[in-house]
């Protein structure tokens, strides 16, 4: 039986889940509030800790490969190193790794995930269209690879929102989401350069008939893609070969973010969420808008997050 439990506290904006397996625990960022947090489901402990940023939003977080407590984050158009053990809540200062973009850009970086050979895939996004919380411009961003030696290279250009990252099991596919173009796209994947080539689409929700937009996802141990419907109240479980939508995953919360498998076995799926713009009869209707969920029972196995090699 397939089982939803909200973990933790609520966040404003939570994103970038990524499941730490040596310690077995939950990292997550809180972006506009500048905030990593962490969920240990054996200790039911949740701890957070601010990062010096001067306002600029933190976007994603991933473990340093072979560090205990090193993370790689982003700062609005820039990655940058933090050393936290998970605990003390004395404010991080990063220390500056590798600009994406100029610092003077209106774009920001948005999710980013780590490919099976260790490289960081992260992506920008466009500016709010002015008098706006949920309206971007479009084809403002791009797609970068940074490899190990910290060079940046751009993959794609005209990208709304940078969104949703994964590679297939045989690590020929890499699949990503422009969430403002309403689809998830497939590409052949050299994992040995980094190259793409080949844009293909393999599910539109639009043509699904699916409100909301695309935003996180993750791939299982049988190769199905899980992606967090923004918007949608729910996470969808597609087949990226024959673009069938296999399972609707309602959530209790309008703004899914992103997904990640976590657990002894990585047989739970973590699913972020948002409280953003809220009206007073959302507030009602959604009143877990923001907490991280744990579902469980789904008979599945996922693959695990993994760390940047530096």
């Amino acid at each position: 039986m397939v089982t939803i439990e909200e973990v933790g506290r609520p966040v404003g904006l939570g994103e970038g889940p990524y499941w730490d397996e040596e310690s077995q625990t939950l990292y997550f960022i809180d972006l506009f509030n500048h905030e990593i947090h962490n969920y240990n489901p054996k200790t039911k402990e949740h701890h957070s800790v601010n990062v010096e940023t001067e306002g600029k939003p933190v976007t994603l977080v991933v473990k340093v490969k072979n560090e205990k407590n090193k993370f790689v984050i982003s700062v609005k158009n820039h990655l940058a190193v933090v050393n936290w053990d998970g605990i003390s809540s004395k404010p991080l200062n990063p220390e500056h790794l590798a600009d994406i973009e100029s610092s003077n850009a209106t774009t920001r970086l948005n999710d980013g995930k780590c490919d099976p050979s260790n490289r960081l895939w992260a992506g920008t996004m466009g500016p709010l269209l002015k008098g706006t919380h949920d309206q971007f411009e479009e084809e403002k961003g791009a797609f970068y690879i940074i490899h190990k030696n910290l060079t940046v290279t751009k993959q794609l250009s005209k990208i709304g929102i940078s969104n949703g990252l994964a590679w297939s099991l045989d690590k020929k596919k890499m699949y990503f989401i422009d969430s403002l173009k309403r689809r998830v796209d497939s590409y052949d994947y050299d994992d040995a350069s980094g190259v793409i080539s080949n844009e293909k689409t393999v599910f539109c929700l639009k043509k699904n008939n699916i409100k909301g937009l695309p935003d996180g996802m993750t791939i299982d141990a049988e190769g199905m893609l899980w992606v967090a419907v923004y918007g949608g109240a729910c996470v969808l479980r597609i087949n990226p070969n024959s673009g069938e939508l296999l399972h609707t995953l309602k959530i209790p919360s309008l703004q899914t973010t992103s997904v990640a498998f976590g657990g002894p076995n990585l047989e739970d799926l973590y699913v972020t969420s948002a409280k953003v713009g809220f009206t007073e009869e959302m507030e009602k209707q959604y009143p877990f808008a923001g907490h991280t969920f744990r579902v469980t029972g789904l008979g599945v196995k996922g693959t695990p997050s993994l760390p940047m090699q530096l």
